[in-house]
C-alpha cells in the first residue's frame, strides 16, 4: 500500500545480484563503451557524500556518481582511478513496498548514474526516461 511504513528489505548478497543485473541491463552500445568504472553497493551515502552534495536531513539518493564524465575528459585523462558509481541499499529499500519496485529503483538508479558518465545533466537523462 503507497505511503505506508512498511518498506522492502533483502539481504546484501541479493542486492548486489540486483544491482548486477541492472548492469546486465545496461544497452550494449552503452555497456561497450564503460571503462574504468566501479559499481559498489553502500547501505547509504557517507557523510563525506552527504556535505560534498549539500543533503539535508530529511534527504537522501539511491546512487551517485563519481569521477569526471566523458564529456569533460581531456588528452591528460589518464592513469587516473576508475570512477566510482555507488548504489544505496537504504534509501533505495525504505522507497520500495515491493521485490518489483526494488529492482525497478535499482534498474533506473544504475541507468541514471551511468548516464552521468557519458556526460548527461539531470535534465537530459529526464528527457530520455
Amino acid at each position: 500500500m503507497p505511503g505506508s511504513m512498511d518498506c522492502m528489505t533483502v539481504p546484501q548478497e541479493e542486492f548486489e545480484k540486483i544491482i548486477a543485473g541492472a548492469i546486465d541491463a545496461i544497452p550494449e552500445n552503452y555497456y561497450q563503451r564503460i571503462k574504468n568504472v566501479v559499481f559498489v553497493a553502500e547501505d547509504e551515502p557517507s557523510q563525506e557524500q552527504r556535505k560534498k552534495l549539500k543533503l539535508h536531513c530529511n534527504q537522501s539518493l539511491f546512487g551517485l556518481y563519481e569521477g569526471i564524465p566523458l564529456t569533460k575528459r581531456t588528452s591528460g585523462y589518464n592513469l587516473v582511478l576508475p570512477d566510482k558509481i555507488t548504489i544505496f541499499k537504504f534509501p533505495i529499500e525504505h522507497a520500495a513496498n515491493t521485490l518489483e519496485e526494488l529492482v525497478n529503483q535499482v534498474h533506473k538508479t544504475v541507468w541514471h548514474e551511468v548516464a552521468h558518465y557519458f556526460g548527461l545533466d539531470h535534465d537530459m537523462i529526464h528527457a530520455r526516461e
